[in-house]
């Protein structure tokens, strides 16, 4: 059985992204919009940020956009597009001044305005000194931007389709026309007509072993868009955050660094002063992350492994661990057994953030070529895609900005395409190639298990595409992949029913991951430099002349192949990065 509907608009992800469009939607009462989700709407990723979102509001001391601009371009490495990042850093005042009416308890300052905290890469008059810049609501800021968003969106009368997986797009013409769903509850199809698409379906952190990814974010809208010849923009560039909890990668928010937190080697020295002399602490996660690798290599690491390193609070006063950064300093408690106020918290990088994803412009449109071409009703916005804002490497903070700035001018967009245009037919039988993939799957009985293969990859993908990468890993890499995903072909799903069949679903997940970490590995092996989190042991320096451009992935039937476009530089020209 087969069921239809019909919405002016719909929005796939219920993060940040989604249901900021999908209230800028809603705001519009002559279009019907609906919002579908895998999961129930508060369980969505956004919850896990945590330390803040930036904007120079100026409340604690002087800022400017101009400043928040400059950080963004150069914690980038200058591989973000310039226009797309001017117009997000001038955007996130009003927008953060949106939320706040809408009742986001952000934390205040004496005076009663927004209190805002020092985060890594953000500096007063370009480069300077660190400025407080991050907007906060104690170190569960995601969360709150989440439950606010949400209510608001009920208020307004969106509807909400919960645990329905979109597994495929419908295409007529070359026009997005819809999705495919199947809802979890009875495994029934669930077929979705609109005049306008949005994808926001997070990242896919979870093709790594040691991530902060929760375990829905399996690259789903990436793949989608992927599988129907759109492009995998800068897939190389994937950000490792440098305090995950050791071991689980649990994040241990920047907010701690944020608010006075120091990295710490296992000989009891803060190291961060011979890496980034003035921003110490406080540099971008990429110098960060790699500032640990080479303490570690140093062998000066803790633990009998000597395989971690510290982040230590415990010279903070204790009303600042209580009150400003609680549900971070609780989580070394619970999964450590750590008491952060006495004791160094051990930390390793995690996988964290994938720069890269569906190619975009600045309204949230998706570009199918590296000529920039619109496919008509179809965007994405959050960490599915690519503006690029984030270019090599993301500053904290610039995340949850990213996700309500894009994600409120997808919606305005969407509001114009759907005023200005009609539906598109689908065909009769638009479901079936998903109830294929279905079928195949629910007919596997062979060897191998979607378990075993889905460690090997994790495994292979923090040793060979990790935060250090040489050309003979990656080589292995790509080469082990391809024979992991043959591997694939002939797995076992013992669950053959309908209702809750999660076997099933995550073993669809995994496809997307597979097939979106060859693009990863392929990308990282051509891109013969270093720059953000792209780091090659056999090629150390950044490369310019050769490589200022972004990376397109293009999947054909002969293969993968590679296409590349320019960089927008407007105002700085790129320059050696100093911290």
């Amino acid at each position: 059985m087969v069921t239809y509907h019909k919405f002016d608009a719909i929005v796939v992800g219920s993060g940040g992204a989604g249901l900021m469009c999908a209230l800028e939607l809603s705001k519009h009462k002559h279009l019907k919009t609906a919002v579908i989700s895998k999961l129930y709407p508060p369980r969505s990723h956004t919850g896990a940020a945590q330390g803040g979102i930036s904007a120079s509001l100026g409340n604690m001391e002087e800022d400017s956009w101009e400043w928040h601009m400059y950080d963004t371009v150069k914690g980038s490495d200058f591989l973000g597009d310039q226009d797309a990042i001017e117009f997000m850093v001038k955007d996130a005042v009003d927008v953060v001044y949106e939320l706040e009416h809408m009742g986001l308890p952000f934390d205040r300052n004496d005076q009663g305005k927004i209190s805002q905290r020092q985060f890594g890469g953000h500096a007063k008059e370009f480069g300077k000194a660190p400025v407080k810049r991050a907007a906060h609501a104690a170190d569960r800021t995601g969360h709150m931007i989440l439950q606010t968003l949400y209510q608001n969106c009920l208020k307004n009368d969106v509807v909400f389709f919960d645990e329905y997986h979109v597994l495929d797009i419908i295409e007529n013409k070359g026009r997005v026309a819809g999705v495919v769903a199947l809802r979890l509850e009875d495994g029934e199809l669930h077929v979705f007509q609109a005049k306008a698409t949005m994808f926001a379906t997070g990242g896919y952190g979870r093709m790594w072993k040691v991530t902060s990814n929760a375990i829905t974010l399996t690259g789903d809208g990436v793949a989608i868009a992927y599988r129907h010849g759109i492009p995998f923009e800068d897939p190389e560039f994937y950000q490792f955050h440098p305090t995950g909890i050791y071991k689980l990668g649990i994040l241990i928010s920047e907010a701690v660094r944020g608010e006075g937190g120091k990295l710490m080697n296992g000989k009891g020295e803060y190291f961060m002063t011979k890496y980034a002399p003035n921003l110490k602490d406080l540099a971008s996660r990429d110098v960060c992350s790699r500032a640990i690798y080479t303490e570690l290599r140093a062998g000066n690491g803790a633990g009998p492994d000597k395989d971690y390193v510290y982040i230590d609070v415990r010279h903070l006063p204790p009303e600042v661990i209580d009150h400003k950064i609680p549900d971070v300093t609780g989580f070394a408690r619970t999964y450590l057994g750590v008491e952060p106020k006495t004791e160094p918290v051990p930390i390793q990088p995690t996988a964290h953030y994938a720069m890269g994803g569906i190619p975009t412009d600045i309204d949230a449109r998706v570009l199918r070529d590296e000529k920039n071409t619109p496919v008509p009703g179809f965007y994405a916005a959050g960490e599915c895609a690519c503006v690029s804002v984030h270019g090599a490497n993301r500053l904290g903070t610039n995340s949850l900005v990213d996700i309500v700035v894009f994600g409120r001018r997808g919606g305005k967009s969407m509001v114009k395409f759907c005023e200005e245009n009609d539906f598109a037919e689908i065909p009769a039988d638009a479901f079936k190639p998903v109830e294929e993939r279905i079928e195949r799957f629910r007919q596997m009985n062979g060897k191998d298990t979607m378990y075993d293969i889905r460690a090997e990859l994790n495994e292979l993908m923090d040793r060979d595409v990790g935060v250090y990468r040489t050309e003979q890993g990656l080589t292995d890499a790509v080469k082990k992949i391809r024979e992991l995903q043959q591997r694939y072909r002939n797995i076992s799903v013992k669950d053959k029913g309908k209702y809750y069949n999660t076997e099933l679903l995550e073993a669809m997940e995994f496809e997307n991951l597979l097939e979106l970490a060859e693009a990863v590995a392929v990308a990282a092996l051509a891109r013969k430099e270093s720059r953000g989190g792209h780091a090659r042991d056999d090629f150390p320096k950044r490369d310019d002349q050769n490589w200022l451009k972004h990376t397109l992935v293009v999947k054909t039937a002969k293969g993968l192949e590679l296409k590349y476009k320019p960089v927008v530089i407007t105002r700085f020209q790129p320059v050696e990065r100093k911290y």
